[in-house]
């Protein structure tokens, strides 16, 4: 049961005075040569505290953005600030600032481990320099404000009030043109409301980043890669040419499947709401022959949650904690209670231990098989590398896309149709067309989604941060990479939708997890380089159609992957774990045989919009 507002508010202030008061205390005006014999002694001292603030803070911030998100309320939302304000208080502290650097600057006389620990102290300061309170505290104001909008915001559609998952359900069965027109309309209502704070936010994220030395909040997030931000979009762009002749055929196919649906004259680029997502990320229930809805109709929510968690017991890892059933908040909130929460799925590790958590809106439908079987990939993640081995300040994935990247990997493994027969999801006398399945994996867990995370998502906020964006161009510079890299237009056509909207920011991660989404490329990427070492070299099966269920080997080969955390450089990760770098080499492999089919299929068609 969640703790009262009260008893909450009065204990986290009572840890964030006394992590204050030893950091300062300890840190203030001493000199580094008077404190320890040598530099390594000296770094262990500083990050021994370091860690123990750290992880009491972070316990507290996590429990109050939790609250704030699957409970949104005005004193949730004061809680939130006033613990961001103090986390970034002591991450961002002067003293630890200068201490930080002054002991990297000897970096010779020190271990590997307390140089990456080093390093991240730094980078979790630039998120909150307290060289510069005010922006800080005027930041940490206006992101609470932004996810309250968010969080709480109210879909209407012809009146009434709906959820985001209501939405999705036109776009998903509907084939109504004018109810899936007004069902994407009204998922776009967050933009203008957001879009104010957007504005100011661009400004005090790049500020923020600048305090510490960073050329803009893009250059700051990326940075965890050990890469500048011109690297990463030079990155994502060889992804893009690397799978391009294969998302034209893509492209070219659904238009022409999306056209005959809707009895209209095939298109050049896509009108957005053909399409069964919000955002056009992903394509999904194109291909008849490899829907599995009826299969799930006769499935609970809560079955499906404890499917995913058995698929990790199966492979030798322990059951989830009984906190997490107790304190995860997985299904939808019920309509007329009251209640709002965040609707986009995420895995929580509230205090870098054992307090593992999950906000979802788990329904019965494929989607949410698969995204289960994704966040609970994050849970198992963070127990991995929840070990005295690895000092909090690491307690995080090799780089930012390894986590997404193992939630993905999982989420393909558990669509695999031999899987899904032996969880009996599926009877043993299924027949599965393997094109068709091999279609719809492409078109709704790869393809699409690639050229609109690394497309669109990374070069518009690279656009907003590293090149200062005018907000006078959000909506047309969004529409632009839309149609230019997703080949999708507006509903209305092309230069309907003004600057009176901010369709970007209808996305959540624009508000609440920024300058990120290049990640989530790269592990969609590299979810497909682990699989096929799985695949290949321990169960000796097919990529396109293998079962991990119940194998104590692949259980072994995950664990020790990711047991490390942050202990170790991610490109010599990766290379360990699969002989190769990060490459779409195993993506491109995975998807062969249904490139073949597709350019057969699209004999005598334009091939793509341009």
């Amino acid at each position: 049961m969640k703790q009262s507002m009260t008893s909450l508010f009065r204990r986290p202030v009572g840890v964030i005075l006394l992590g204050l008061a030893l950091a300062i205390g300890a840190l203030t005006g001493l000199e580094l040569e008077a404190r320890a014999d040598s530099v390594s002694e000296q770094a262990d001292q500083f990050l021994t505290l370091m860690n123990a603030g750290y992880q009491a803070l972070y316990r507290v911030n996590s429990i109050a953005q939790w609250d704030a998100s699957t409970d949104v309320k005005p004193e949730h939302d004061a809680a939130r600030e006033t613990a961001g304000r103090a986390y970034a208080a002591f991450n961002g502290n002067p003293a630890v600032i200068t201490e930080a650097r002054a002991l990297l600057s000897q970096s010779s006389h020190l271990t590997d481990l307390q140089i990456r620990q080093l390093r991240q102290v730094l980078l979790n300061a630039a998120e909150g320099p307290m060289t510069n309170p005010d922006l800080v505290q005027r930041r940490i104001a206006v992101e609470t404000a932004e996810s309250s909008v968010l969080n709480g915001f109210q879909f209407k559609l012809e009146g009434s009030n709906v959820l985001a998952n209501d939405l999705d359900r036109i776009l998903v069965h509907s084939t109504d043109l004018g109810a899936r027109k007004a069902a994407w309309d009204a998922s776009k209502r967050t933009g203008p409301a957001l879009k104010p704070g957007l504005v100011e936010l661009q400004g005090l994220r790049n500020g923020v980043a600048r305090e510490l030395g960073h050329s803009n909040y893009f250059a700051l997030q990326v940075a965890a890669y050990g890469m500048t931000d011109a690297e990463m979009v030079a990155l994502n762009e060889g992804f893009l040419r690397d799978l391009r002749p294969l998302y034209l055929q893509l492209h070219t196919w659904a238009k022409y499947k999306l056209a005959e649906r809707y009895h209209q004259p095939v298109p050049n680029r896509i009108p957005a709401h053909w399409i069964n997502n919000r955002w056009s990320q992903e394509w999904g229930g194109l291909v008849e022959a490899a829907s599995l809805d009826s299969y799930f109709t006769n499935r609970t929510p809560e079955s499906i949650t404890k499917t995913a968690e058995q698929f990790y017991v199966g492979l030798g890892f322990d059951k989830l904690p009984e906190t997490f059933w107790a304190r995860s908040d997985l299904f939808p909130a019920v309509p007329g209670s009251g209640r709002l929460k965040n609707s986009h799925a995420s895995c929580w590790h509230i205090d870098l231990d054992h307090d593992i958590r999950s906000l979802m809106s788990v329904e019965s439908n494929p989607w949410w098989f698969y995204t289960a079987h994704h966040e609970l990939g994050h849970g198992y993640y963070f127990l991995a590398y929840t070990r005295p081995e690895v000092p909090p300040l690491l307690r995080i994935g090799a780089n930012p896309a390894f986590h997404e990247g193992i939630g993905e990997q999982i989420a393909l493994a558990a669509g695999q149709i031999p899987y899904l027969k032996s969880v009996g999801v599926l009877p043993a006398a299924y027949q599965e067309d393997r094109v068709a399945t091999l279609l719809e994996t492409a078109l709704s867990h790869g393809i699409p989604f690639l050229f609109w995370a690394s497309g669109t998502m990374t070069h518009w906020e690279y656009d907003l941060y590293a090149k200062d964006l005018a907000s006078s161009d959000y909506n047309a510079r969004w529409w632009k990479y839309v149609a230019d890299y997703q080949g999708v237009e507006p509903p209305s056509g092309p230069g309907s939708r003004g600057e009176e909207f901010c369709d970007a920011a209808t996305k959540t991660h624009i508000i609440d997890n920024p300058a990120y989404y290049y990640s989530y490329a790269i592990a969609t990427v590299q979810k497909f380089q682990i699989h096929d070492y799985i695949a290949r070299n321990i169960l000796h099966q097919p990529p396109q159609s293998c079962n991990y269920s119940g194998n104590r080997d692949v259980g072994d080969f995950l664990r020790k992957f990711l047991s490390a955390g942050a202990t170790k450089d991610w490109r010599v990760l990766l290379k360990e774990a699969t002989g190769e770098d990060l490459s779409t080499r195993a993506m491109r492999d995975y998807f062969q045989p249904l490139t073949q089919w597709l350019e057969e299929q699209n004999k005598g068609r334009k091939i793509g919009w341009d």
